[in-house]
C-alpha cells in the first residue's frame, strides 16, 4: 500500500493506492495522526486504486474519524468501487462516513 498527500486549500487529500488490510492498517492512522498534530483537521481519503480493504483497514478509518471529530475536523471518503464498496456496504458504514462519488463533492462538502 502507498499513500500519497495533497492539499486543497485546508483540506488533506490522501490518495491511496494498494490493498488496505491487517499489516498495513496502522500507516493510515499514523498518517492521520501526523495530520493533526500539523493542526490539519478535514481530511478526504481517495480510495481510488483501492482493490481490498479488510476489518483492520475500516477500523483504522473509524479510529480516524473519531480522532479528526475531536478537533471539529471530519473525514471524507471518494471513489469507494468494487469490493471496496461491498465491505462498506456490509458492515452497513455507508451511513457512518461521508462517503462521495468525487473528490469535487467531497471538497464542496467542507465548505
Amino acid at each position: 500500500m502507498e499513500i500519497s498527500k495533497r492539499e486543497n486549500g485546508d483540506i488533506s487529500i490522501l490518495d491511496v493506492n494498494g490493498e488496505i488490510d491487517l499489516y498495513n492498517a496502522p500507516e493510515i492512522k499514523e498518517v492521520i495522526n501526523k495530520l493533526i498534530e500539523e493542526q490539519k483537521y478535514n481530511v478526504i481519503i481517495n480510495l481510488d486504486r483501492v482493490s481490498y480493504i479488510d476489518s483492520s483497514g475500516i477500523g483504522a478509518l473509524i479510529s480516524s474519524l473519531s480522532n479528526l471529530k475531536k478537533y471539529q475536523g471530519g473525514l471524507k471518503i471518494t471513489n469507494v468501487s468494487g469490493s471496496v464498496r461491498k465491505v462498506f456496504e456490509l458492515t452497513k458504514l455507508t451511513s457512518f462516513f461521508d462517503i462521495y462519488e468525487t473528490e469535487d463533492d467531497a471538497v464542496a462538502a467542507f465548505k
